[in-house]
């Protein structure tokens, strides 16, 4: 393996050869530098996509700095490098290294891959083959890294378990913390790796897939999970933290201009909507808060250390956030004379949110944005996002009046019980959209219409229902495209391929794994990309596996099946999740969970981190059975 001299010199000879070179340089400001032979474990942070959208990470930000401040641990970046530079690589020999160092990544302890989403799959592969790194966990051995991954997608690990050593399963503040130090007591016996494996799977959170064997039934579906040493957890419970730590505020400045140039401040953790497609808020739940100093002093922090004209107030669901309206003033008296872009996404759909973005100073440079993801009420109170068509005019008619022109609307098509009357309401409502915005500022009205594709997703209400077939979605598609023709009307839509490709990986088991792997050694990659997508060689991996995608996808599933998922925990009960279910079927909206708790199994399962972290949003509120929301009534 190359040593870090020279893989500098080689990629003097290729970096002005490819697009963008700064994507490969590092040395970017408010990086951190350690040396290496000071340092008794070696962290490499991998996003399986390019620099462009990588650095923009908040998870792998987070992990960095929580890394980095360790005096015997040190974290440095890799993202994967496009076409052109992959192929410079391969040509001059040029193992996939880190930007810190450059340090080939095989020369790391220990690969911490981001997946926060399925098509990132073959990406990591492509990864691991350009560091020199076995793709199976089963080829490695105690002289080659260990092999990690976290993020959303690994709450169904499965279809990667092939690859992984191991999964940080939920919030990785503290978890990383125990796997460095389980490496470093592992690394001072010298023992096998496959002792390694089994002191890590002892850590609460971490899934080691090596230690479970999966039983299937004749039909193909699941027969149980078994764990195959005795003190292995099982389920796998996602571990989360009692309080908020600090947010890192030394953002890395990147070489380039990339996706997301800003700083961003996580102002709460978990949403309480409870709508029925979200798996983000499902598995992101209890709900935590930082304070309003706390949030204001980061941001603070952040753009003094970095020079960005720009910053985001994250969470699920901003305006839910208790003191939003003391956060948003205090944000304008500290930054009102800086000239600063603001933003405040994920906002309700109310005339509330308005006057938010308008207090923030947020108006014309971008759309105003409204998420119904149904054009019916009928629909709305299926998914549990009921909002009265009314609410959402009102809404439209107040962000054209506060001197937006372009309102956005994002919808989904393939929601389980939809009609076509309900796909042709969506043309309705976004016609009246446009129809108020027209009476208010003629001409200058415009209306984008964003249109994905419903996937049934784990861990959620709705993972027992089957997804709409190509021929059902080409149809839906081609109602909008007829029905929404206005020349100041925008819309845009999912492709078929990559809403079946997403639901093969997020719905995949085991068997999945092989398939991954085929397609990947058949050219798939950067699957995410529209341009790069390959529907074909996905096909051609299902048939060369002897498995059939549609057994994924469009198939609905037994009220008793056991999903490839369920071994991991995200601490909401599966029963709650079928009888919320049950609820869609019947039309019932359950109100947010700060109203009235539906006892989904979060709170008790943390009982004691809650005992440890005492606060308000912690405090379970007597269980009373569900307000009913019938049909043809408002919330």
């Amino acid at each position: 393996m190359l040593n870090p001299q020279q893989i500098e010199s080689r990629l003097e000879r290729i970096l002005l050869t490819v697009q963008k070179p700064g994507r490969y340089v590092g040395g970017e400001l408010n990086i951190t530098i350690k040396d290496w032979e000071q340092v008794q474990t070696h962290v490499a942070f991998i996003f399986p996509d390019i620099y462009d959208l990588g650095i923009s990470n908040v998870g792998l930000k987070i992990l960095y700095n929580q890394v980095n401040q360790r005096p015997d641990a040190l974290a440095e970046r890799a993202y994967a490098p496009w076409l052109d530079m992959e192929e410079a690589m391969r040509s001059n020999h040029i193992p996939l290294y880190s930007l810190e160092s450059k340090h080939a990544l095989a020369d790391f302890d220990i690969l911490g891959f981001s997946l926060p989403y399925e098509t990132l799959y073959t990406n990591a592969l492509n990864i691991l083959d350009l560091a020199g790194v076995p793709l199976y966990s089963k080829e490695r051995d105690a002289t080659h890294p260990l092999v990690i991954a976290g993020g959303h997608a690994c709450y169904n690990p499965e279809p990667m378990h092939a690859f992984m050593d191991a999964f940080a399963i939920g919030e990785g503040e503290e978890i990383i913390h125990d796997i460095v130090e389980v490496h470093q007591s592992w690394k001072a016996t010298g023992g096998s790796r496959n002792d390694l494996l089994i002191a890590l799977a002892k850590i609460p959170g971490v899934y080691v897939p090596s230690i479970y064997a999966h039983h299937y039934l004749d039909d193909g579906t699941i027969s149980h999970v078994e764990k195959l040493i005795p003190d292995a957890f099982l389920p796998i419970v996602k571990r989360i933290v009692g309080k908020l730590p600090p947010p890192p505020t030394r953002f890395i400045v990147p070489n380039i201009e990339v996706v997301h140039d800003r700083v961003s401040v996580e102002v709460m953790r978990g949403c309480t909507r409870g709508c029925r497609f979200c798996h983000a808020g499902m598995i992101s739940r209890p709900i935590r808060e930082r304070s309003v100093a706390e949030v204001v002093d980061a941001a603070e922090s952040a753009i003094r250390s970095t020079g960005f004209q720009e910053f985001s107030l994250m969470s699920l669901s901003s305006s839910d956030y208790t003191h939003i309206l003391e956060l948003v003033s205090a944000i304008g008296e500290r930054f009102g004379k800086d000239r600063l872009t603001l933003s405040l996404p994920s906002l309700r759909i109310d005339t509330v949110s308005v006057e938010l973005m308008d207090r923030l100073g947020n108006r014309r440079g971008t759309g105003f944005t409204l998420a119904p993801e149904a054009a019916t009420e009928r629909m709305r109170r299926i998914i549990n996002k009921f909002i009265p068509d009314e609410q959402i005019l009102e809404t439209a008619r107040a962000a054209y009046s506060h001197g937006w022109t372009t309102i956005k609307v994002y919808f989904m098509i393939g929601h389980p019980s939809e009609t076509e009357e309900d796909v042709e309401a969506i043309a309705r409502l976004c016609n009246s959209i446009l129809t108020e915005g027209r009476r208010l500022i003629g001409g200058r009205a415009k209306v984008h219409v964003s249109v994905g594709t419903f996937v049934p997703k784990p861990h959620t209400p709705f993972q027992w229902v089957s997804c709409d077939t190509p021929q059902q979605i080409e149809a839906k598609q081609d109602i909008l495209k007829h029905k929404l023709r206005d020349r100041n009307i925008k819309l845009t839509w999912t492709a078929i391929e990559d809403t079946l490709l997403e639901a093969w990986l997020s719905r995949g088991d085991r068997r999945l794994s092989d398939v991954v792997h085929t397609a990947w050694k058949n050219g798939a990659k950067f699957d995410a990309w529209q341009d790069q997508h390959r529907y074909s060689i996905w096909r051609d991996a299902f048939a060369n596996h002897g498995l059939d995608p549609d057994f994924y996808t469009h198939r609905q599933r037994r009220v008793d099946e056991v999903f490839p998922w369920d071994h991991i925990s995200p601490g909401v009960r599966k029963n709650y999740l079928f009888q919320d279910f049950r609820k869609s079927l019947e039309g019932e909206v359950r109100v947010d969970c700060r109203e009235q708790c539906y006892a989904c199994g979060i709170l008790p399962q943390f009982a004691d981190l809650r005992r440890e972290n005492p606060g308000d949003l912690w405090k379970c509120p007597d269980v009373k059975s569900p307000r009913r929301i019938p049909a043809g009534s408002q919330a």
